[in-house]
């Protein structure tokens, strides 16, 4: 009996033994990996910060940003306070932003021949001194009536020149901070820590304003500068073995589909475009009328890169309009102070935060080009209904849905440029990208200030988001986008 007993007792854990190896163990083994799959999705977000240079320049550019939208707050509301005109806010945008018309090709051209990092080091710390001017005369009250609004729109006008010359080399530099198969994920990273200032710039806006008043966050913005400053000064980049002059020469007996097929798989070492032309003057380089049109026939021959350029160009006339009438909208149209102002703009932020996160969390994926025009449709769509929205129940989430849309629209049309274009092109081509947005917004944002004054806020607005419904409705019902059987234009070209 004893010896059946103990029989039974080892047949028994010996099938808890097997159980064990064979039910637990494959269970625990599948739970790990579904676990590690989970994890490494998530990770996969964030996985750009890996490079440290990122983690510098991220971190110094959300805290610049994060002031430059306090600003933003505290800008219109000041030049809406000392004329009560929508036509003053959209001069306000212009001065802001004409100085892209001229400086921002100029500054494609530069970012290709000298070193992007010391000039992005001079233009903020440029742009920061502007603030703190600007926080000064309004602390000291020099700054108090509606003849006085010609001192705000001159200092508008530095920070824009500011901008203008650096914003190329601000694109450019991600794709010499991290390896060429994380740049989908660092550009979208670098989308979000904006949006993310988007959010939290107008919240601190508020509490400043309550506490400091608005020479408040003029000044914490001008102190925010020196965040990108520190950074830029800490990042690292290693200069490359050849330089640029010795790359030009070979890329000009290279055929067009090599160069295609080189800015594709191409893996550039870390710091060869930003460093590149480093350290010689710019006289001893080819003229930059020359270079500029280069870059302008280098954009002709190339369709994916000429519709993208259209349609940032047609959304961003038509559509960034709404950041300019957002203060009528919630003085004139809602009644609501600079809390509610701040508010709307941290609204239209946390869109773009989630549209930002989730384009991060996919990654590089198919199919961008329709997604670039699905995003300004639907960018379009929000805008009219926000403008034609009775209530701010109903328009707060439509806020939402433009910030989202536009920032995807934004994000994934810069990752496909960068993926298009050669590094020897890169800054030229950025450029042109910048142009469509900082070129147009100042015409935009005039006539849509203008036409509020005119005809009101919400119709100027309701056909501004229109006009971008219909465009979009076009080109996709363009023949040459029907050619799939053939894949001979834009249809496959889209699908990168």
């Amino acid at each position: 009996m004893c010896r059946r007993r103990a029989r039974t007792e080892d047949t028994r854990a010996a099938a808890s033994i097997i159980s064990r190896v064979l039910i637990a163990r494959p269970m625990a083994t599948a739970s790990t990996e579904t676990q590690a799959a989970r994890a490494g999705r998530a990770s996969g977000m964030f996985r750009a910060l890996a490079h440290r240079n990122l983690r510098l320049f991220w971190a110094g550019a959300f805290l610049s940003n994060a002031g430059t939208w306090m600003q933003s707050v505290a800008q219109s509301w000041l030049v809406l306070q000392l004329t009560n005109s929508g036509t003053w806010l959209g001069v306000d945008t212009f001065m802001a932003t004409a100085p892209g018309l001229l400086l921002t090709l100029v500054g494609g051209v530069i970012a290709d021949l000298v070193d992007r990092k010391r000039l992005l080091i001079y233009t903020q710390a440029g742009a920061g001194l502007s603030a703190l001017v600007l926080a000064a005369l309004v602390w000291t009250g020099v700054i108090s009536k509606p003849s006085d609004v010609w001192m705000i729109l001159v200092l508008t006008f530095v920070t824009g020149c500011c901008w203008a010359i650096s914003s190329p080399s601000y694109q450019a530099i991600t794709v010499d901070l991290v390896e060429r198969e994380d740049l989908a994920n660092a550009i979208a990273l670098n989308s979000s820590q904006f949006q993310l200032a988007r959010v939290v710039g107008p919240v601190l806006a508020a509490v400043t304003i309550q506490l400091l008043g608005l020479a408040g966050c003029f000044f914490v913005n001008g102190v925010s500068y020196g965040a990108i400053v520190v950074a830029l000064s800490r990042v690292r980049l290693e200069r490359p073995g050849a330089a640029r002059g010795e790359a030009s020469e070979s890329v000009g007996a290279e055929s067009e589909e090599a160069k295609t097929e080189e800015a594709l798989t191409a893996t550039p070492r870390v710091g060869g475009p930003a460093t590149r032309g480093a350290g010689r003057a710019l006289t001893d380089r080819r003229a930059m009328w020359g270079d500029l049109v280069e870059g302008f026939r280098y954009v002709r021959g190339r369709p994916r890169v000429s519709i993208i350029l259209l349609c940032s160009f047609v959304v961003c006339l038509f559509g960034t309009p709404y950041l300019v009438l957002m203060p009528l909208f919630a003085r004139n149209v809602y009644g609501w102070g600079e809390s509610g102002l701040s508010l709307m703009m941290g609204t239209a932020g946390a869109g773009a935060l989630m549209g930002a996160l989730l384009l991060a969390y996919l990654g590089d994926f198919r199919g961008k080009g329709w997604f670039v025009l699905g995003s300004s449709f639907s960018g379009g769509a929000c805008i009219t209904g926000f403008a034609l929205a009775p209530h701010a129940s109903e328009a707060l989430p439509l806020l939402f849905g433009t910030g989202f849309s536009m920032v995807s629209f934004f994000a994934v049309g810069n990752t496909l440029l960068q993926q298009l274009v050669t590094d020897e092109m890169r800054g030229r081509v950025m450029s042109m990208w910048i142009l469509t947005f900082i070129g147009t917004m100042p015409f935009g944002s005039f006539l849509s200030g203008a036409a509020s004054d005119r005809f009101g806020p919400r119709p100027t607005l309701a056909a501004c988001g229109l006009v971008i419904v219909l465009f979009v409705l076009t080109v996709a019902a363009a023949p040459s986008l029907e050619c799939s059987a053939v894949g001979t234009h834009l249809n496959l070209k889209f699908a990168v």
